[in-house]
C-alpha cells in the first residue's frame, strides 16, 4: 500500500495540512513517519479522518473525540463508544436547547416590554424585576422548609 504526503491525505479527506498537523500534535492521529523530513500516512488515516470529520460534524469537541478513540479499554467496540459518548452528547444538546428557548424568551419580553429612553433606566427596571424575582424566589423557599 502506497504511502501518502500530508498534501495527498489533506486533498482526499478535505482538510488542511495545518488541521492534520494539530491534530497529530495532540494525539488524535498517531505520529507519521517521517520519509526525507516528509510526514509519510499509511491509508488508515484517511479512516481515522473520517472519523473525526464526522464526529465534528455531530457537535463533538476535540476532547470528546480523543476520548471516542483513546477514553476506554481495547475491548470495547466502536459501537458502544459511540452510544456512550452520544447520550451524553444528546443531553449537552437538550440542556443547550432549553437555554436557546430561554433566551429567546427574554428576548421577545425585551422587545415587548422594553420602552426605555436609558439603558440606565432599562438597568433599573431589571435589577428591579430580579430583586422581586429573588423576594419570591425565598419565599417559596422558607415556605418548603417548614416541617
Amino acid at each position: 500500500m502506497p504511502e501518502l504526503t500530508i498534501s495527498q491525505v489533506a486533498r482526499q479527506i478535505g482538510l488542511r495540512a495545518s488541521a492534520i498537523r494539530y491534530y497529530e500534535q495532540i494525539g488524535i492521529l498517531p505520529p507519521a513517519r517521517r520519509s526525507s523530513g516528509q510526514r509519510r500516512y499509511d491509508a488508515t488515516v484517511l479512516y481515522r479522518l473520517a472519523v473525526v470529520q464526522r464526529a465534528r460534524q455531530m457537535g463533538f469537541t476535540l476532547d470528546e473525540i480523543r476520548r471516542l478513540f483513546f477514553g476506554f479499554r481495547n475491548n470495547v467496540t466502536a459501537s458502544h463508544r459511540w452510544r456512550k459518548l452520544s447520550q451524553k452528547k444528546l443531553t449537552d444538546l437538550q440542556t443547550l436547547a432549553n437555554e436557546i428557548k430561554e433566551m429567546q424568551r427574554l428576548l421577545r419580553s425585551m422587545m415587548e416590554h422594553c420602552h426605555c429612553e436609558a439603558l440606565d433606566q432599562c438597568g433599573k427596571g431589571i435589577f428591579q424585576r430580579q430583586c422581586a424575582g429573588n423576594s419570591a424566589n425565598q419565599v417559596l423557599s422558607r415556605r418548603r422548609l417548614k416541617p
